[in-house]
C-alpha cells in the first residue's frame, strides 16, 4: 500500500544558490566560452554533485591538486578559497588562474593576515578538512589554532591570553557558533573578533528561514550534497528542533517510508544546490498545497573578475 501524500509543503526562503555560488559557476562557464576546453578547476567549484556534473559535461576538468594541471593551462580556484601556498604553486607552474573564491571568504583571509600581523593568536572556529578552513589556516599557519566544538573551546590554550582573536568558517550553524564563542569569551576576556560576522549572510538567512518551517513540519527535506557544510548544518538545525530531517541530492533520494503519517513537509536547499532541484522535489511529493515562508530577500551580487567579464 502506498503511503498517503503529504497535504502541505512549506518552502523555506531564501534557499538554494547564493551570490558567491552563482559567481563561481559563472566564472567557469565564461572561461569555457571564452577560452575553450578544457578548463581545469581545483576541487569542486561548489559542493554540489549536480553542479559539478553539469560543468563536466561542458568541458570542465576537476582535479584535486595543481600537479594534475598541465603547465600553462587555465585553472579556476573554487569558491572555498585556497592558501597562499597553492597560489605560489600556480605561479611556479605558470598556470593562468581565475579566482572564484567567494568575496566573503576573501574577507576572512584578509582578517587572518591582519590579526596575525598585529601579533595575535587566531582561534579559527570551523571544521577540520573543509577546503575553506584549509585555505584560511594557510594564511597564518603558525598563528592559527582550529577550534571545532565547545569541548575544544574549553581546552584550547594560547601563548598570550591578552593577544587573541577569533575567526569563523562562513558556513557554520549560527547557534552552535554562538555557544563556542561564549565559552571562548569567558576564558579569554581580551578576545577580539572581526568588525562584522564571518558567517555569511546566505548561511544565516537559510538557517533563520528553516527554523520556523521546521517547527511547523512533520518532516524536513534539505536539498544539498553531503560535503556541503551549509546544507548539513540545515539538517542539524531541523533535528535540534525535534523534526525528522534528511539531506538529499535530488528527488530520487526520497524514500516512500519517510512520508508515512507525514502531512506537512518542510523543504529547503543549501546555498550550493540548484533551485531547479527543489522544484523537482516538490513535484515528486505529489499534489500538494505549497506555501512559502520567507524571512529575507537577497539582492546581493558579486562582480566577476575582469578577465572573464563579458565586454
Amino acid at each position: 500500500m502506498t503511503a498517503p501524500a503529504p497535504h502541505t509543503v512549506l518552502l523555506a526562503a531564501p534557499r538554494s544558490f547564493c551570490a558567491g555560488v552563482e559567481r563561481a559557476i559563472e566564472i567557469v562557464e565564461h572561461a569555457l566560452t571564452q577560452r575553450g576546453q578544457p578548463v581545469y578547476v581545483r576541487k569542486q567549484i561548489v559542493h554540489n554533485v549536480h553542479v559539478v556534473a553539469d560543468l563536466e559535461r561542458r568541458g570542465a576538468v576537476f582535479v584535486d591538486e595543481l600537479a594534475q594541471v598541465p603547465p600553462g593551462a587555465t585553472v579556476v580556484f573554487s569558491a572555498h578559497g585556497v592558501s597562499p601556498a597553492v597560489r605560489t604553486e600556480a605561479g611556479r607552474r605558470h598556470l593562468r588562474v581565475l579566482d572564484a573564491t567567494c568575496p566573503l571568504v576573501t574577507k576572512v583571509h584578509a582578517e587572518a593576515r591582519r590579526f596575525a600581523a598585529r601579533g595575535d593568536t587566531i582561534l579559527l572556529i570551523g571544521h577540520a578538512g573543509h577546503e575553506e578552513v584549509e585555505g584560511t589556516l594557510g594564511e597564518a599557519p603558525d598563528d592559527t589554532i582550529l577550534v571545532e566544538d565547545v569541548a575544544q573551546a574549553w581546552t584550547v590554550t594560547v601563548p598570550d591570553p591578552e593577544r587573541v582573536s577569533y575567526l569563523t568558517q562562513t558556513t557554520l550553524a549560527v547557534d552552535e557558533t554562538t555557544e563556542i564563542l561564549g565559552v571562548l569569551r569567558s576564558r579569554f576576556p581580551f578576545l577580539k573578533g572581526p568588525a562584522s560576522d564571518d558567517i555569511c549572510y546566505a548561511t544565516t538567512n537559510r538557517q533563520q528561514a528553516l527554523s520556523t518551517v521546521a517547527e511547523r513540519a512533520d518532516l524536513v527535506l534539505v536539498v544539498g550534497s553531503a560535503n556541503s557544510s551549509n546544507s548539513v548544518r540545515l539538517v542539524e538545525l531541523a533535528q535540534r528542533a525535534g523534526t525528522t530531517a534528511y539531506l538529499i541530492d535530488d528527488a530520487g533520494d526520497i524514500r516512500p517510508e519517510w512520508l508515512d503519517d507525514v502531512r506537512t513537509v518542510g523543504v529547503t536547499a543549501g546555498a550550493s544546490a540548484p533551485p531547479g532541484l527543489v522544484d523537482e522535489v516538490v513535484a515528486a511529493l505529489g499534489p500538494v498545497c505549497v506555501l512559502e515562508h520567507r524571512t529575507a530577500t537577497e539582492d546581493i551580487t558579486f562582480t566577476l573578475p575582469s578577465s572573464v567579464r563579458p565586454s
